[in-house]
C-alpha cells in the first residue's frame, strides 16, 4: 500500500482549487506569457497558461504554495492541456514533454518544502491530463456526423508524451480530468498502462475525474453516471469522482449515487457555484465548505476540494469544516463472474 492509500484510511484530504482563477488574478498581458524565451513567436499565446511553467515559474509556484499552506494534500499540476493536441492552437506541440517536466518539477518542489515542515502530514502531487480540446466520440462538422477530428492512436500518443514528462518530473499520481468524453479517458488509461509496461515500472496511482454537464446527469457524449463508473473501472483506479460544470448545489446527487457505485475512493471538486451573467462565480468560500461538509457527513467522500473559481480561501474552510469528519468507508464488493 503507497503512503497516499494510508492517508486515505485516515482521513478526508483535500485536493486543490482553480489555477486557472489563480492565474487571472495576476493579470498577465501577451509580454508575460512570452517572457524572453518566445518574445518572437509568430502567433499571440497569450491564454496558453501550461506555458507558465516555462515563462513564470515564479506565478505558478507561488500558487501551489498558497494551496499547499491553505490546507490541500494533493496539489495539480499545472498541465491541464498540456499535451501536443491542445497545444497546436499555439503551434506549441514540441513543447508538450518540456512543459510537463517542468510543471511537475514546480509542484514537487512546493510540496517537498510545505512537507517538510509537518512531515506528518505528508502532501502529494497529482499531474494533470486534461481532457483535450478535441473528442473522439463526437464529430465537429454538424453535416459529417462520421468525421472525427482525431483518432484513438493520436490520443494516445498525445498523452503517453504527457505522462511520461509528468512521472519524469515526480508525481505521485496521475489524474485524469474533466472527463466529458470517456473514449478520450480511455485514451489517457491506455496510455498510462502502456508507458509503464514500456518503462517495466510499477504505474503510478491513477485518480479519474469526471464531468456530468446538466441535469439530465449525463457526461458531454452521452454517457449516464453509472455507465461511465462501469467503462473506466478497468482502470483500477486509486479514485473516481466528478468535477467542473456544476457548483456544488447541483452535483450533490451525482456524488451521492457515485458514493454507492464506486468499489474504490471518491473524489468531488465542484465549481464555486454556477457562473454568473460576467461568467464569474460567486459563492464564497463558507457557501462551498458547507456544502462539502454535508457530503462529508453523509460518507459519500475521500477527497474534496474545488474546481473552477475557487481560491485557496475556498480550500482553507472546506478544509476546516471537513477535518474532524471520518473519511467515506470503502464498501464490499461482491465477487462477479466476468
Amino acid at each position: 500500500m503507497n503512503v497516499i492509500e494510508k492517508e486515505l484510511q485516515k482521513r478526508i484530504l483535500i485536493i486543490d482549487g482553480a489555477m486557472g482563477t489563480m492565474i487571472q488574478q495576476h493579470k498577465l498581458e501577451e509580454a508575460d506569457y512570452r517572457g524572453d524565451r518566445f518574445k518572437d513567436w509568430p502567433s499571440d499565446i497569450k491564454g496558453n497558461n501550461d506555458l507558465l511553467s516555462l515563462t513564470q515559474p515564479q506565478i505558478i509556484e507561488g500558487i501551489h504554495k498558497k494551496y499547499l499552506e491553505a490546507g490541500a494534500d494533493i496539489i495539480e499540476t499545472n498541465t491541464f492541456n498540456a499535451q501536443r493536441v491542445s497545444l497546436a492552437d499555439y503551434g506549441m506541440e514540441s513543447l508538450a514533454y518540456e512543459i510537463n517536466i517542468a510543471a511537475a518539477k514546480i509542484a514537487r518542489k512546493a510540496a517537498d518544502e510545505i512537507t517538510a515542515k509537518g512531515p506528518s502530514k505528508p502532501r502529494f502531487v497529482a499531474g494533470a491530463i486534461g481532457p483535450m480540446n478535441k473528442t473522439l466520440s463526437l464529430s465537429p462538422d454538424v453535416n459529417n456526423p462520421g468525421f472525427r477530428g482525431l483518432n484513438f492512436d493520436e490520443a494516445v500518443d498525445a498523452y503517453y508524451e504527457q505522462i511520461k514528462g509528468l512521472v519524469d518530473g515526480g508525481v505521485d499520481v496521475l489524474l485524469i480530468e474533466t472527463i466529458f468524453d470517456t473514449l478520450n479517458a480511455k485514451a489517457a488509461i491506455f496510455a498510462v498502462k502502456k508507458y509503464f509496461r514500456d518503462v517495466n515500472k510499477k504505474s503510478l496511482p491513477v485518480m479519474i475525474s469526471g464531468t456530468i454537464t446538466d441535469a439530465s446527469g449525463r457526461t458531454l457524449s452521452g454517457q449516464t453516471l453509472e455507465a461511465f463508473y462501469i467503462s473506466v473501472m478497468h482502470a483500477k483506479p486509486l479514485s473516481i469522482g466528478l468535477n467542473c460544470a456544476l457548483g456544488a448545489a447541483q452535483m450533490r446527487q451525482h456524488i451521492e449515487e457515485l458514493s454507492q457505485l464506486a468499489a474504490c475512493y471518491t473524489s468531488a471538486y465542484p465549481n464555486a457555484g454556477l457562473p454568473n451573467t460576467m461568467g464569474e462565480y460567486d459563492e464564497t468560500p463558507e457557501e462551498t465548505a458547507h456544502f462539502l461538509e454535508d457530503w462529508a457527513k453523509e460518507g459519500f467522500v475521500n477527497i474534496v476540494g474545488g474546481c473552477c473559481g475557487t481560491t485557496p480561501d475556498h480550500i482553507k474552510h472546506i478544509a476546516e469544516h471537513v477535518k474532524n469528519i471520518q473519511p467515506r468507508q470503502l464498501p464490499v464488493v461482491e465477487a462477479e463472474l466476468v
